[in-house]
């Protein structure tokens, strides 16, 4: 009786959902939910590390997410007053083709094979001069929205190497410490718990970056946010690969502080 209860509820909910919002969500990135995600990671962070500079820096990639929220809406709608403008323009020199081929059709000037082939020359390159005009003014604003997708991704970028800084000196597997070497005061859980944190910072990097292609379906922007997505993975692999090595040394030696006593911010 009860799992058909849990059945028939289940159904009701379903109903009271339209199929295609359902199917809607289901194909499409949610910006607010993962602007929730990274706040709710950034309340982790600081639960865990209160004064970890990790924190500081989630923080600042939830602003970018709310940025990139208005930024990705932005770039999705269309231009009105530079496509009224292209459109005049490909009009008046679509009339003024028109009106010269009409003049010279008119004329009662005969000429001889030397004029036809220069005047034939002469308009092979205004028709090719007058393609590319065409061309540049209907891709003008796919250009500038690639222009402003593209630089908000290089920030993207610069934010996943920034991420991967932090985790660059977490490691306890070393065998020998110098006066230079960093200061260390977490135990491997606290690592192995840092490390995860980065990971999971790098993977909503590529969530933010694809926010802008979405509704944007340019080969340009959509290769650079492919490289972003590489890279964040890239970097991610490596995390985990030192959190196996942790994991292999609490095995081995068991949980404990890094290495030095020394207090100091993560």
């Amino acid at each position: 009786m009860g799992e058909q209860a849990g059945d028939k509820s289940g159904d009701k909910a379903s109903s009271d959902t339209p199929a295609g919002e359902n199917a809607h969500r289901d194909k499409n990135l949610q910006p607010d939910l993962i602007l929730a995600t990274i706040t709710r990671l950034g309340k982790r962070i600081k639960e865990r590390f209160p004064e970890s500079s990790l924190a500081v820096l989630c923080e600042e990639l939830r602003a970018v997410s709310e940025e990139a929220k208005q930024r990705s809406l932005q770039i999705q709608r269309p231009i009105i007053a530079l496509r009224a403008l292209s459109l005049f323009l490909v009009l008046l020199i679509s009339a003024g083709v028109v009106g010269t081929m009409i003049s010279f059709k008119n004329a009662d000037a005969s000429l001889s094979l030397t004029d036809f082939i220069q005047l034939l020359e002469a308009a092979i390159n205004d028709v090719v001069l007058i393609g590319a005009g065409i061309f540049f003014l209907i891709t003008l604003e796919t250009r500038i929205k690639r222009n402003r997708a593209l630089q908000a991704i290089h920030e993207l970028r610069s934010f996943a190497h920034i991420i991967d800084m932090h985790q660059l000196t977490k490691d306890i597997t070393r065998l020998e410490e110098t006066p230079s070497s960093p200061l260390r005061r977490m135990s491997a859980a606290e690592l192995i718990r840092y490390l995860d944190y980065c990971s999971e910072m790098l993977s909503l990097v590529g969530k933010v970056a694809a926010l802008y292609i979405q509704h944007f379906s340019d080969g340009v922007a959509i290769a650079a946010v492919t490289e972003i997505e590489n890279l964040t993975t890239g970097l991610s692999r490596k995390i985990w690969q030192k959190i196996t090595l942790i994991e292999s040394h609490i095995q081995r030696h068991g949980p404990g502080l890094a290495t030095s006593p020394d207090t100091a911010r993560a």
